[in-house]
C-alpha cells in the first residue's frame, strides 16, 4: 500500500500541488464553525446565526459549479486570484464585524454571502490538476482516493483549530485564521497550477445546452453523489437523536468518529487495490454496499452496536466519492473537468441538504429505526437510477 502511494507523491508536480491544496482547503474546515460561534456572539443568537451559515452555504454551493466553470475558462492562475482576494476580503471585513457585539445582523448576513459568492473551488481544482499530472489511470484513482482522504481528514482537523481558539481567545479569530488560509493557500494553488490544455483563454463561456449534456453524461456519478449525501447527512442526524435518547448526547462524537476512520481506511485501500472493473461498475457496486450499510443502522440496539455499524458504514464512503469523482472526469473534457467535478460536490451537498430539512419532518411521524432505515432509500435511489 505505501508503495503505491509514495507513487503519487513522486508524481512531478505533486510536491508543490498538495501542500498549496491542503492549505487552502483547511479553511473550509475551520470557517463554518468560527462563523456559527462568532455570529452567535455578536448577536447573542444561535438561530440568527444559523440562518447566516445558511445562507453562507446555500449561495456557496449554488454558485460552486459557476465559478468552476470560470477557471475551466480562464484557467486557475487567471480565475482563482481574484476570488482568493475577495474570499479573503470578506472573511477579514466579517472578522471585524464580529469582533464585538453590536453589528447589525443585516451588515453580517451581506458580507457573509459575499463570503458564499467569492469561495474559490479549491477541491475541483486539485482534482483536474490530478488528472494532468496522473496520466496514468491506476495512479490518477490512488491520487484521488489520497485527496478525498485528505479531505475528510481536514473537515475534522478544521473544527477542532476553530473550537480552540474559540474556547482560548475568541471566535472571530477562527475568521481571521479562514482568510489567511484561504488567501495564502489559494494564490500558492493558482501559482504552480497547470493551465488544462486546449483552454481557451477568454473564449466564449460555454452553452447551456453544454451543461445540460454534461449533466446528461454525468448521471450516474451525480446521483450517487447526491445519494450518498442524502443517506449520511440523514444517518448523522438520526444518530444525534440515538445517542440522546439512549441517554448520552455528547457520545453521538464517537459514531461520527467511527465513521470518519471507517472512510478513511476504505479511501485508502480503494488506491491501492488494483480493480479490474470499469469505474462505471465500481460505483454501482459501492453504491450498493454504502446501500446496505446504511439499512443495518436500523438493526443497532445499543450506541457501540450503532457505532460498529458507523465505521462499516465508512468503508464505503471515501471509496463511494472518489469513484464518483473519477468517473465525472472521465466522462468530462478536459476544458470542462474543474466544472464536472464541482458538480459532483454541489450534487452531494445539495443530497445532504435535502435530507437534513426531511429527516427532521420524518422524525415528527416515524419511529426512529424506520427512519434510520429510510437514510438507506437515497443511494437505492441513485442505483435505480443507474438503470435506466
Amino acid at each position: 500500500m505505501s508503495t503505491s502511494y509514495l507513487a503519487v507523491l513522486r508524481t512531478p508536480g505533486a510536491a508543490r500541488l498538495i501542500p498549496a491544496a491542503l492549505l487552502g482547503r483547511l479553511s473550509y474546515g475551520t470557517v463554518p464553525l468560527s462563523l456559527l460561534l462568532a455570529t452567535a456572539d455578536t448577536t447573542g443568537s444561535y438561530a440568527r446565526a444559523g440562518w447566516l451559515m445558511a445562507a453562507f452555504s446555500a449561495v456557496s454551493v449554488l454558485l460552486f459549479p459557476f465559478r468552476a466553470g470560470l477557471v475551466d475558462r480562464y484557467g486557475p492562475r487567471r480565475a482563482l486570484s481574484p476570488m482568493a482576494v475577495g474570499y479573503a476580503a470578506a472573511l477579514l471585513a466579517l472578522t471585524a464585524a464580529t469582533w464585538r457585539p453590536g453589528t447589525p445582523y443585516g451588515a453580517l448576513l451581506l458580507l457573509a454571502t459575499a463570503a458564499g459568492v467569492l469561495a474559490p473551488p479549491l477541491g475541483p481544482v486539485t482534482r483536474a490538476q490530478w488528472s494532468l499530472l496522473a496520466t496514468d489511470p491506476e495512479l490518477r484513482r490512488r491520487a484521488y482516493s489520497l485527496d478525498t482522504v485528505a479531505e475528510e481528514l481536514l473537515y475534522v482537523t478544521g473544527p477542532l483549530l476553530a473550537g480552540l481558539l474559540a474556547t482560548t481567545a475568541r471566535p472571530a479569530l477562527g475568521i481571521l485564521l479562514s482568510a489567511a488560509l484561504a488567501l495564502t493557500g489559494t494564490l500558492a494553488l493558482a501559482a504552480v497550477a497547470t493551465p488544462v490544455p486546449a483552454t481557451a483563454t477568454g473564449a466564449a463561456p460555454p452553452p447551456r445546452s453544454g451543461t445540460r449534456r454534461l449533466l446528461d453524461r454525468a448521471r450516474q456519478p451525480l446521483s450517487a453523489a447526491a445519494g450518498a449525501g442524502a443517506g449520511l447527512a440523514a444517518f448523522s442526524l438520526l444518530a444525534a437523536v440515538f445517542a440522546a435518547r439512549h441517554g448520552r448526547p455528547a457520545d453521538v462524537a464517537w459514531i461520527e468518529a467511527a465513521l470518519a476512520a471507517g472512510s478513511a481506511t476504505g479511501g485508502l485501500v480503494l488506491g491501492a487495490t488494483d480493480w479490474r472493473a470499469p469505474a462505471a461498475t465500481r460505483l454501482t457496486v459501492l453504491t450498493a454496499a454504502l446501500t446496505t450499510a446504511l439499512a443495518l443502522a436500523a438493526l443497532a440496539p445499543t450506541l457501540p452496536a450503532l457505532a460498529a455499524v458507523a465505521a462499516l458504514t465508512g468503508l464505503t464512503v471515501a471509496p463511494t466519492l472518489t469513484t464518483a469523482y473519477l468517473l465525472t472526469d472521465e466522462l468530462a473534457t478536459p476544458t470542462e473537468r474543474t466544472r464536472a467535478g464541482a458538480w459532483v460536490n454541489t450534487s452531494f451537498n445539495a443530497g445532504s441538504s435535502t435530507a437534513t430539512a426531511l429527516t427532521g419532518t420524518l422524525l415528527t411521524h416515524l419511529p426512529l429505526p424506520t427512519c434510520l432505515l429510510l437514510a438507506a432509500t437515497p443511494p437505492l435511489a441513485a442505483l435505480a437510477l443507474r438503470r435506466r
